[in-house]
């Protein structure tokens, strides 16, 4: 029974959550490092002009940008565009938070591309990655989640 005991200590262990980074370029032609939020939620947000969900998602998000001061969002847009077509798009779909710009053939290591968009990943203070929502989200799931696990 000891020997049972002690070796799921060590399969707990090992699924801690390790602390994740990227940097990458902003539409505004600033880098963006994920490592600079430390002390923060950041909600990290891959999204693309031509999907619907997405731009449903741009005016919530920026809401809880605005709201939070704990909170950071960063818009990772996964498409294959130019700088010109990204501004014009947010003319019409304003975001509040950075909008970082993703290579699609290759995507922070430390996320990997994502399976569907909209996907979101919710990074705590220490920098790790303690969840992911693929499809929709809003700033109610986000913040319901950090008020039950944060």
């Amino acid at each position: 029974m000891k020997s049972t005991w002690v070796l799921l200590v060590l399969l707990l262990a090992g699924t801690a959550a390790a602390e994740i980074d990227f940097e990458l370029e902003g539409l505004d032609g600033n880098a963006y490092r994920l490592a600079d939020y430390r002390g923060d939620w950041v909600v990290v947000n891959y999204w693309a002009t031509w999907c619907a969900p997405c731009r449903k998602e741009i005016p919530d998000l920026s809401q809880l940008h605005d709201a939070r001061s704990d909170i950071t969002v960063l818009g990772l847009a996964f498409e294959d565009t130019s700088v010109e077509d990204f501004e014009r798009f947010l003319e019409q779909f304003p975001a509040s938070y950075p909008i970082l710009l993703v290579d699609v053939y290759d995507p922070p290591e430390a996320l990997g591309a994502p399976r569907a968009l909209p996907t979101t990943f919710l990074v705590n203070a220490n920098g790790e990655k303690v969840h992911t929502w693929i499809g929709p989200v809003t700033s109610t799931m986000i913040t319901e989640w950090i008020e039950q696990h944060g």
